[in-house]
């Protein structure tokens, strides 16, 4: 029997009626990308309304087009008491869903001048954490920035969960709002891992204002709008934007997520999909160590012997993804890690109610939800190309995890330095300009190491598309019994091409002898396709 009841409604997160990102590293940035008509994020919500989750996957529409509205359930709606399993189930779970609310920040931002009649250095298109990164480092250099966005003032919707050490070693532990020791990884009933690695959820609104403050400080200007398109000349581009307002710069970052407007593909976008539903509730109690977050929960005694549910998961499984911030609230996300075309979100929601009412846990009132739908692998972008890409529109997010917050954030420095350097060379000398200076941003962005990195994610994510749920489980229970070297790095992308190599042959090694026959079945076909990417990005 399945009993919720709405008690009380909280702060709600802001919700854009487009598919939205989390990546746990994951990778969501500002709702509104700042492009005309568009509302993707930048990055994953934590990892991680769309009540036609399964249209919106199968459907081709122009990108630079916002993806059909989705329909919510009502804000405040009593569920039946003993619902039963099914689309009641998920309905009675859709109708907790607290009413949008955004969120802004309170301040007094620089605003861009339309009259100037310089261009700027830097245009920045989209207002979250990659964007910002860049911007506020790039105006540190005492270059002038313009950072465009439809609300530079909201904070970001989702949440975002990271590895400590991640922040750390970027210096922003000072961001973290909830740390756990440790994580834990429930492979299935009678198998679960301790993960000795730090987590925690990223405080959004702090790292948001820090980031603003910093932008302020530096003078980056601000312009409230959508970016129409970009025209290109020999020295600089202009922006157009929604308002009739031209902003023309030396360099143009498109820092927008996965609309792909300015940043130009010429390969077909196929990507997985990893898709995901969360609430933030409170609850009258949960199963889980406080100490702890749950990171994979694989187990499929929720889901009733010989029913249509359970055969849909054995084939495309999903797991839970949990972070218990007290024995009365936690956030709770089911997630499919990969799927080409990606699940609905109805079913998501199906199996996520299922697993709520086998663990017993009653919702008392939501405080956000959030429904995820994260592109992973698919071709990387032109290279290189006039517009310089960061994120989820440069091809950043980690093919094989949805992972992104955290490298893109590590690589932010590296892309304002390169603008710098080569805008600015500081031996008096004229720097770079046009397609000249796009092409060496590029090169820093995506050099060969991690265009080859990418390939072997890609790789990864090609045979994860292909295992079932025993698979899945067969081929975790391997990687969790890694060294935390190899694992560490897989997940945080700090491998390079020859660990990857030792990492296969660890994890090959270290899988059971079905899982092996398993991974040389199916990953043959990746593997010569990785190999085939390999030499033609060489012989290019």
């Amino acid at each position: 029997m399945l009993t919720f009841e709405v008690l009380e409604v909280k702060n709600a997160t802001f919700d854009s009626g487009a598919p939205t990102q989390i990546s746990r590293q994951l990778i969501t940035t500002t709702s509104g990308s700042g492009l005309h008509g568009s509302t993707a994020p930048e990055f994953p919500t934590s990892h991680r309304p769309m009540a036609a989750a399964a249209l919106l996957l199968r459907t081709h529409h122009h990108p630079c087009k916002p993806p059909p509205p989705a329909a919510r359930a009502p804000a405040l709606c009593r569920a039946a008491a003993g619902t039963s399993a099914g689309p009641a189930s998920a309905a009675a779970l859709r109708s907790l869903a607290p009413p949008t609310r955004p969120e802004l920040l309170s301040l007094d931002l620089p605003r861009y001048d339309p009259s100037r009649a310089r261009p700027v250095d830097l245009a920045v298109v989209g207002g979250g954490p990659a964007g910002l990164a860049v911007a506020q480092r790039v105006a540190e250099a005492g270059l002038s920035v313009c950072a465009v966005d439809p609300s530079p003032a909201l904070v970001w919707p989702n949440n975002y969960g990271v590895w400590v050490d991640e922040f750390e070693a970027m210096g922003l532990s000072h961001c973290l709002d909830t740390v756990w020791p440790s994580a834990s990884v429930f492979i299935d009933d009678g198998r679960v891992k301790s993960l000795d690695r730090p987590y925690a959820r990223v405080a959004r609104r702090e790292l948001k204002s820090a980031m603003m403050d910093r932008c302020v400080a530096n003078g980056v200007l601000f312009h409230q709008a959508k970016v129409a398109k970009a025209v290109h000349y020999d020295a600089s581009s202009i922006l157009i934007c929604d308002d009739g307002v031209s902003i023309p710069a030396t360099i143009v970052l498109d820092a927008t997520g996965f609309s792909r407007c300015l940043v130009q593909y010429d390969k077909p976008y196929n990507p997985g999909y990893q898709v995901a539903y969360g609430i933030l509730a409170e609850v009258d109690g949960h199963p889980f160590d406080i100490d702890k977050m749950l990171f994979m929960d694989w187990r499929d005694s929720h889901l009733a012997e010989g029913s249509e549910i359970r055969e849909r998961n054995r084939r495309i499984p999903t797991f839970l993804y949990a972070m218990p911030f007290s024995p009365t609230r936690i956030f709770l996300e089911e997630t499919s890690l990969v799927a080409r075309p990606g699940l609905a979100m109805d079913d998501i929601q199906e199996r996520m109610a299922a697993r709520l009412r086998h663990l017993r846990i009653r919702v008392r009132s939501v405080e956000e939800d959030e429904r995820c739908v994260i592109p992973m692998g698919g071709p990387l972008p032109v290279l290189p190309q006039r517009v310089v890409g960061i994120g989820g529109t440069a091809g950043m997010v980690h093919p094989s995890t949805g992972f992104m917050v955290a490298r893109t954030l590590a690589t932010a420095p590296i892309v304002a330095d390169a603008i710098v350097r080569f805008l600015d060379t500081g031996d008096g000398r004229a720097g770079l300009a046009g397609d000249a200076l796009s092409a060496e941003v590029w090169k820093q962005l995506w050099p060969a190491n991690r265009r080859r990195q990418r390939e072997f994610f890609c790789f990864g994510m090609d045979v994860l598309l292909k295992l079932d749920l025993d698979g899945t489980r067969r081929f975790f229970d391997a990687f969790f019994n890694l060294e935390p070297h190899y694992w560490h790095g897989f997940l945080s992308s700090r491998l390079f091409l020859p660990e990857l190599l030792m990492f296969g042959l660890a994890l090959f090694g270290n899988a059971s002898n079905t899982s092996r026959l398993e991974i040389m079945a199916k990953g043959t076909g990746p593997l010569g396709k990785m190999i085939g990417n390999l030499i033609q990005d060489r012989d290019g």
